[in-house]
């Protein structure tokens, strides 16, 4: 009775009496404020400090922190009062869980809070005004956009850097168009240079670097036939003599109307004769 008695009135670990002083019961025994803190406190997960029975402790899925060291893992706010969520073993915030949680902006690395504008596009997340214009650097918006590799450009800006440019005007050709020796042209760029008429789809002739309509080309530029007086087009033979041309169906004598074509001629001012009529004379 006499050792129940002194058990129960000393300390467990360092014997100390209790009289009148502050203790701890651990399994039953009595334990010194001081011998409890060495031997029997749980340790602050933040600090790995024991947690002395003067201190306020906090616990959660047992772990334990002075109330002190219970914060969120990455603001740092108190978090002893405040509602809090866990994440890989880390105590955080309820905002700081969330941005944890959120996908992280391509453009400026932040995190995209639920609720805010976002673009997602080829699996990458970013802030409505984070998603720019490689070019103008000006955010998309609602408009359209065109991707080169991994930029994106506003379709202005697209068409200013990669777009063929008009072989006539020297502004991009966005849509449509014409290639003719192998350089593009705005289909409203590619006209008669006599009448201005658009060759796109239609015949036309070269001449001199120059295109015309199968019109103008006939009135403006082909010679005439110095027997009917029509124009000479391509696809059929000419004769030409001393700067005067024929078709090679015209090219007969002016009297007898015999054809000429690879025989001999005498000329006659601007007239051609065959071998008789012009020995007649």
């Amino acid at each position: 009775n006499c050792m129940e008695r002194f058990y129960s009135s000393h300390c467990f670990y360092c014997r100390e009496d209790l009289g009148g002083k502050r203790f701890v019961r651990s399994e039953g025994r009595p334990v010194c404020v001081r011998c409890h803190t060495k031997f029997c406190a749980n340790s602050c997960v933040e600090c790995h400090r024991p947690i002395s029975v003067e201190t306020k402790e906090l616990s959660h899925k047992g772990r334990y922190w002075h109330e002190e060291c219970f914060r969120c893992a990455k603001c740092y706010k108190p978090l002893a009062k405040e509602p809090f969520n866990t994440k890989d073993d880390r105590i955080m915030c309820v905002r700081c869980c969330s941005k944890e949680d959120a996908p992280c902006c391509h453009g400026c690395y932040k995190s995209i809070l639920a609720g805010a504008e976002t673009v997602v596009y080829k699996g990458k997340s970013w802030h409505d005004e984070c998603f720019i214009c490689c070019g103008c650097k000006q955010p998309m918006g609602s408009q359209s956009f065109l991707s080169k590799e991994s930029d994106v450009y506003c379709t202005p800006c697209y068409d200013e850097k990669f777009a063929k440019r008009c072989f006539s005007c020297k502004k991009p050709i966005t849509s449509g168009g014409v290639n003719y020796q192998e350089q593009p042209w705005h289909s409203h760029c590619f006209v008669c240079s006599s009448c201005s008429k658009p060759l796109a789809g239609s015949s036309f002739t070269n001449h001199q670097n120059q295109v015309f309509c199968v019109d103008c080309y006939k009135s403006c530029v082909a010679k005439k036939c110095n027997g009917c007086q029509n124009p000479i087009t391509g696809g059929v033979n000419v004769v030409n003599f001393e700067g005067s041309s024929w078709h090679e169906y015209c090219f007969n004598c002016k009297r007898c109307s015999l054809s000429l074509a690879n025989k001999r001629f005498v000329a006659k001012g601007r007239d051609v004769l065959c071998s008789d009529c012009g020995n007649k004379e």
